[in-house]
Protein backbone atom coordinates (compact mmCIF):
# COMPACT_ATOMS: atom_id res chain seq x y z
CA UNK A 1 0.00 0.00 0.00
CA UNK A 2 3.13 2.25 0.33
CA UNK A 3 3.39 5.03 -2.71
CA UNK A 4 6.27 5.69 -1.77
CA UNK A 5 9.78 4.12 -0.18
CA UNK A 6 10.54 5.92 2.81
CA UNK A 7 6.80 5.34 2.99
CA UNK A 8 6.86 1.96 2.97
CA UNK A 9 10.42 1.83 5.26
CA UNK A 10 8.43 3.38 7.59
CA UNK A 11 5.47 0.57 7.62
CA UNK A 12 8.15 -1.97 8.05
CA UNK A 13 9.42 -0.57 10.95
CA UNK A 14 6.36 -0.16 12.73
CA UNK A 15 5.37 -3.75 12.14
CA UNK A 16 8.93 -4.54 13.30
CA UNK A 17 8.28 -2.49 16.52
CA UNK A 18 4.63 -3.80 17.05
CA UNK A 19 3.36 -0.19 16.71
CA UNK A 20 0.77 -1.56 14.18
CA UNK A 21 -2.22 -2.82 15.86
CA UNK A 22 -4.92 -4.58 13.99
CA UNK A 23 -8.15 -6.15 15.44
CA UNK A 24 -9.33 -9.34 12.95
CA UNK A 25 -12.70 -11.50 13.71
CA UNK A 26 -13.23 -15.22 12.30
CA UNK A 27 -15.29 -17.64 12.39
CA UNK A 28 -13.23 -21.46 13.33
CA UNK A 29 -14.40 -25.14 13.08
CA UNK A 30 -14.98 -26.42 16.41
CA UNK A 31 -15.60 -24.89 19.83
CA UNK A 32 -12.54 -23.18 21.44
CA UNK A 33 -12.88 -23.55 25.22
CA UNK A 34 -11.43 -20.18 26.22
CA UNK A 35 -9.27 -17.30 24.47
CA UNK A 36 -5.31 -17.22 24.76
CA UNK A 37 -2.07 -16.50 22.68
CA UNK A 38 -0.53 -18.75 20.11
CA UNK A 39 3.36 -18.10 20.03
CA UNK A 40 4.64 -20.15 16.98
CA UNK A 41 7.02 -19.30 14.60
CA UNK A 42 5.61 -19.34 11.06
CA UNK A 43 7.58 -20.03 7.58
CA UNK A 44 7.03 -21.44 4.39
CA UNK A 45 6.05 -25.18 3.89
CA UNK A 46 8.69 -27.54 2.78
CA UNK A 47 7.33 -28.87 -0.24
CA UNK A 48 4.38 -26.43 -0.88
CA UNK A 49 5.92 -23.34 -1.65
CA UNK A 50 2.44 -21.54 -1.53
CA UNK A 51 1.49 -22.56 1.97
CA UNK A 52 2.74 -21.05 5.19
CA UNK A 53 3.05 -23.58 8.17
CA UNK A 54 4.38 -23.50 12.17
CA UNK A 55 8.02 -24.33 11.77
CA UNK A 56 11.03 -24.08 14.29
CA UNK A 57 12.69 -22.33 11.16
CA UNK A 58 10.17 -19.88 10.84
CA UNK A 59 10.07 -16.26 12.13
CA UNK A 60 8.36 -15.35 15.48
CA UNK A 61 4.80 -15.00 15.21
CA UNK A 62 2.11 -14.33 17.86
CA UNK A 63 -1.71 -14.17 17.95
CA UNK A 64 -3.84 -13.14 21.45
CA UNK A 65 -7.65 -14.41 20.26
CA UNK A 66 -10.49 -14.06 22.72
CA UNK A 67 -13.70 -15.91 22.23
CA UNK A 68 -16.65 -13.46 21.13
CA UNK A 69 -19.08 -16.11 20.98
CA UNK A 70 -19.26 -20.04 21.27
CA UNK A 71 -21.62 -21.90 18.95
CA UNK A 72 -22.71 -25.52 19.03
CA UNK A 73 -20.12 -26.67 17.07
CA UNK A 74 -17.82 -23.61 15.91
CA UNK A 75 -16.06 -20.36 17.98
CA UNK A 76 -16.28 -16.60 16.99
CA UNK A 77 -12.97 -14.66 17.79
CA UNK A 78 -11.35 -11.93 17.79
CA UNK A 79 -7.78 -11.73 17.11
CA UNK A 80 -4.71 -9.38 17.86
CA UNK A 81 -1.61 -9.60 15.88
CA UNK A 82 1.53 -8.88 17.63
CA UNK A 83 3.47 -9.70 14.23
CA UNK A 84 2.07 -9.73 10.69
CA UNK A 85 3.44 -12.59 9.07
CA UNK A 86 1.47 -14.17 5.83
CA UNK A 87 -2.18 -15.79 6.98
CA UNK A 88 -1.21 -15.64 10.20
CA UNK A 89 -4.30 -16.04 11.91
CA UNK A 90 -4.90 -18.71 9.37
CA UNK A 91 -1.71 -20.27 10.36
CA UNK A 92 -2.16 -20.51 13.93
CA UNK A 93 -5.78 -21.47 14.09
CA UNK A 94 -5.31 -24.09 12.02
CA UNK A 95 -2.62 -25.01 14.23
CA UNK A 96 -4.71 -25.16 17.31
CA UNK A 97 -7.36 -27.36 15.44
CA UNK A 98 -9.85 -24.74 14.77
CA UNK A 99 -9.76 -23.74 11.23
CA UNK A 100 -11.21 -20.88 9.78
CA UNK A 101 -14.08 -21.91 8.28
CA UNK A 102 -13.76 -21.75 4.67
CA UNK A 103 -10.68 -21.34 4.72
CA UNK A 104 -9.22 -24.17 1.08
CA UNK A 105 -5.86 -24.19 2.23
CA UNK A 106 -5.83 -24.67 6.15
CA UNK A 107 -8.92 -25.96 6.46
CA UNK A 108 -9.64 -28.71 4.32
CA UNK A 109 -12.86 -29.52 2.91
CA UNK A 110 -16.18 -28.33 4.35
CA UNK A 111 -17.40 -29.45 7.67
CA UNK A 112 -20.59 -29.45 8.14
CA UNK A 113 -21.64 -30.57 11.51
CA UNK A 114 -23.77 -33.56 12.33
CA UNK A 115 -27.51 -32.59 12.56
CA UNK A 116 -27.33 -28.93 11.27
CA UNK A 117 -29.79 -27.02 10.45
CA UNK A 118 -31.14 -26.81 6.90
CA UNK A 119 -29.99 -23.31 7.05
CA UNK A 120 -26.75 -23.82 8.30
CA UNK A 121 -25.90 -25.94 5.86
CA UNK A 122 -27.16 -23.75 3.18
CA UNK A 123 -24.63 -20.65 5.05
CA UNK A 124 -21.67 -22.65 4.97
CA UNK A 125 -21.99 -24.55 1.60
CA UNK A 126 -23.07 -20.83 0.27
CA UNK A 127 -19.91 -19.28 1.74
CA UNK A 128 -16.93 -18.77 -0.50
CA UNK A 129 -14.45 -17.55 1.25
CA UNK A 130 -12.80 -17.51 4.83
CA UNK A 131 -14.82 -16.44 7.52
CA UNK A 132 -12.31 -13.51 8.50
CA UNK A 133 -12.48 -10.08 8.76
CA UNK A 134 -10.26 -6.89 9.55
CA UNK A 135 -12.16 -4.91 12.17
CA UNK A 136 -9.67 -2.27 13.06
CA UNK A 137 -6.40 -1.12 11.80
CA UNK A 138 -4.26 1.80 13.77
CA UNK A 139 -1.06 2.54 12.75
CA UNK A 140 1.33 6.42 12.44
CA UNK A 141 1.16 7.89 9.02
CA UNK A 142 4.29 7.80 7.50
CA UNK A 143 4.03 11.25 5.83
CA UNK A 144 2.38 13.17 8.97
CA UNK A 145 3.48 11.34 11.77
CA UNK A 146 -0.33 11.33 13.49
CA UNK A 147 -2.00 8.07 14.37
CA UNK A 148 -4.62 7.05 12.54
CA UNK A 149 -7.28 4.37 11.97
CA UNK A 150 -9.54 2.46 9.96
CA UNK A 151 -12.91 0.28 10.87
CA UNK A 152 -14.82 -1.63 8.80
CA UNK A 153 -18.17 -3.24 9.68
CA UNK A 154 -18.72 -7.03 9.20
CA UNK A 155 -19.87 -7.86 6.02
CA UNK A 156 -23.83 -9.14 5.55
CA UNK A 157 -22.26 -12.86 4.17
CA UNK A 158 -20.47 -12.93 7.86
CA UNK A 159 -23.75 -11.45 9.49
CA UNK A 160 -25.70 -14.15 7.76
CA UNK A 161 -23.20 -17.37 8.66
CA UNK A 162 -23.35 -16.08 12.91
CA UNK A 163 -26.94 -15.71 12.47
CA UNK A 164 -27.13 -19.21 11.20
CA UNK A 165 -24.72 -20.06 13.46
CA UNK A 166 -26.41 -18.75 16.18
CA UNK A 167 -30.01 -19.90 15.55
CA UNK A 168 -28.46 -24.08 14.93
Amino acid sequence: VAKTERARQSLIAQRQEHSVESEDLATVNGVLGAGGTVEAPIGRHRTQRTRMTVSSQGKPAVSHYRVMKKYRAHTLVQVRLESGRTHQIRVHMAHLHHPVVGDPVYGGRLKIPAGASEKLKHELRGFKRQALHALKLSLTHPGTGKRVQWASLVPEDMNKLMEALAQD
